[in-house]
């Protein structure tokens, strides 16, 4: 089938070269950077469908490399829309894949072979014989060979046309883990242990997941004529910043796309925030110093780089770390210092819902109304105290009306064995009190049996996903009653996106945020908390975040949303920069004693979470970690000396 001509959105002006990507000094990798990470797949999309009719048009292959993991889904998305509803032909399409785990069956839930086929080649109509993914069941006797014909095999092709390429917490590229040298080719190789620690989940557990790969090597990535490096998210802004502003460094394999020269990385703001230009742009270019953010976001700076509390910064520190211009409109050091030192001191409340009968003038939030109504939003059913346990007590302590809503069930994060504990509780409670239990005894040999024969990466029966959701909820509940939540202000949502039993969730949908509208139309809250910790491994907060703002999109005509206020937290993955803190509340050390104590009400997730991520502390230290060190960071910069720090930001829609 040939791609219509009067194609509309594939257009060579979208197309991003590295010629006409603006290079900022420190940047030895062109980089383009986006507000939203969906621009930048949807573009992606176009370049590959740009690519493919071109070479249509002259009677050619084209020849991709392609990536798996999170990041290139959306674009494959956007590829088969673009087959289905706008004619795009795969027809003359060659395939090559990065990598696979080694040894992996090619149906298995974690094969790329399956992930490829699910998000893009059984959708479109690419020809099978054109399809290449290293195969994970040679066997080790042929394993040599077999990379050497992979790498001739690509060769043959006249190499890859277009590469897209992902990067890994480490900076492997592919599977090229820190060590890889540039010369080598496909092959296979021992996984890093950050790498096996990311891939624990996928594998329900470190244990599980293979401890090698196949891999195309750093050379064959490097012949590629066109390569595209993506990286969104929190969670790879520091090794970004290492790959594109450091110097080639085999510990980093990404470094080495340096030497293209016809490479781009195309990032998100999140996955950005660490290059020097976003962190410090008044370094490269003028700057609007009537923005009050950016101004703190430079004051802040530079008392860390010249390691000085506000107060005591000088005109001198100004004029020699590129912020002269700022002094040109503040007159002198002094005056701007003092209004940054009251403007963060201003962040800092003990009234998190508003002080009542109290001037609110410099406070974060409204005096008035009082009490408020309070609403939680808890992607999991233990974020809400885990992130900000110490300010929903204060709420209630301060006599505000506090609903929590919790998302998702979080039933994937419950171990097998917490199953059974229940299960031999309710046994051994019918058999004490000589309560029929035939039904208990059917059901208990049924999800025993299941157990015993599940294998790592199956889905839990229903029966199973419903014991382990009852065992979140009575975890929830159980933390709420600790805090003093009244038991009809807790909300199970259940949000249908996450209801799939596996790791891997279904998109957003209607259904999803119209639980969010009704219960936000039911409560009318004046305070909303939500999470914005979108770090968490499997994107269930982002999710939950999406559907919360589709949600107050909708809603923000009316008469109640004018008079309600959106208070982001976070703490379980990440932490807030001071510079971008619109309420911090401060927590004395009895009162992160008692945040601790109602982490430990949700024991399924004590000492050892079931998807943990890469921290391999609990979740209380984490939050401790994170709530001591923005204390000690606000004491540093001149305020007062707290025990601890819960931050918020202040979410505009």
């Amino acid at each position: 089938m040939e791609y219509p001509d009067n194609h509309q959105n594939i257009n060579s002006d979208f197309v991003i070269l590295p010629d006409n990507v603006i290079k900022y000094p420190f940047e030895k990798i062109p980089t383009k950077i986006f507000s939203n990470y969906k621009d930048a797949e949807k573009i992606i999309a176009i370049e590959i469908a740009s690519l493919i009719v071109k070479k249509q048009k002259e009677n050619n292959f084209a020849i991709l490399g392609l990536a798996t993991g999170s990041t290139p889904t959306k674009i494959y998305k956007e590829l088969v829309r673009m087959h289905k509803e706008e004619g795009l032909s795969f027809q003359n399409v060659v395939c090559f894949n990065l990598d696979e785990y080694y040894p992996m069956k090619p149906d298995a839930l974690q094969s790329y072979v399956r992930f490829m086929k699910e998000h893009l080649f059984d959708h479109i109509d690419i020809k099978p014989e054109n399809v290449n993914i290293p195969d994970g069941t040679v066997s080790k006797n042929k394993i040599i060979e077999y990379c050497n014909e992979y790498e001739k095999k690509i060769d043959s092709y006249g190499g890859i046309d277009l590469q897209i390429l992902g990067i890994g917490r480490n900076g492997h590229i592919g599977f090229n883990e820190p060590g890889s040298a540039a010369d080598s080719n496909t092959r296979t190789i021992t996984l890093a242990y950050t790498t096996l620690k990311d891939a624990a989940s996928d594998f329900y557990g470190e244990v599980n997941v293979p401890r090698r790969a196949i891999t195309m090597g750093i050379s064959t990535i490097l012949k590629a004529k066109r390569i595209l490096l993506l990286a969104f998210g929190e969670g790879k802004s520091k090794i970004i910043k290492n790959a594109i502003e450091g110097d080639i460094n085999s510990q980093i394999p990404a470094s080495y796309l340096q030497l293209h020269q016809n490479v781009v990385a195309l990032l998100d703001d999140a996955s950005s925030a660490d290059l020097k230009r976003v962190e410090a742009p008044w370094l490269f270019e003028s700057c609007d110093w009537n923005n009050e953010k950016l101004v703190r976001k430079a004051v802040l700076w530079l008392c860390q780089k010249v390691e000085k509390p506000i107060l005591k910064l000088t005109d001198k520190d100004y004029n020699e770390n590129g912020m002269i211009d700022l002094l040109v409109d503040e007159d002198a050091a002094s005056k701007c210092n003092i209004k940054i030192f009251n403007d963060l001191q201003h962040t800092i409340t003990g009234w998190p819902g508003g002080k009542p009968n109290a001037d609110d003038t410099n406070r974060p939030e409204r005096a008035n109304p009082y009490p408020k109504k309070v609403l939680i939003f808890s992607p999991h059913p233990d974020d809400d105290v885990i992130s900000m346990g110490g300010t929903f007590m204060r709420l209630v302590e301060q006599g505000h009306e506090v609903y929590t809503a919790y998302q998702t069930s979080g039933c994937i994060a419950v171990h097998d064995d917490d199953v059974i504990r229940y299960l031999d509780f309710v046994k051994d409670f019918s058999n004490e009190y000589k309560i029929n239990n035939v039904l208990i005894d059917e059901l208990y040999a049924k999800v025993r049996k299941t157990l015993f024969l599940k294998t790592p990466g199956d889905t839990d029966t229903i029966e199973v996903q419903r014991m382990k959701t009852l065992i979140r909820r009575g975890e929830a509940k159980a933390a709420c009653r600790f805090v003093g939540v009244k038991p009809e202000n807790v909300f199970f949502l259940d949000m249908p996106f996450y209801d799939t039993g596996a790791v891997v969730k279904k998109e957003l949908s209607d259904a999803d945020v119209t639980i969010i509208i009704d219960l936000l139309q039911k409560i009318k809250p004046h305070q909303i908390y939500a999470a914005g910790d979108l770090s968490d491994p499997h994107g269930t907060h982002r999710v939950c975040l999406n559907a919360i703002n589709k949600a107050l999109t909708h809603l923000k005509s009316e008469s109640w949303m004018k008079d309600c206020y959106i208070w982001l937290y976070r703490g379980a993955w990440q932490e807030w920069n001071i510079g971008d803190v619109d309420m911090a509340v401060p927590l004395s050390p009895d009162e992160l004693s008692k945040k601790r104590k109602a982490i430990f009400k949700h024991q399924s997730q004590k000492d050892k979470a079931l998807f943990p991520g890469v921290d391999d502390r609990e979740f209380w230290q984490r939050a401790e970690e994170r709530n001591r060190t923005t204390a000690r960071l606000y004491n540093q910069l001149g305020m007062a000396e707290y025990e601890a720090f819960e931050a918020f930001v202040r979410y505009k829609i």
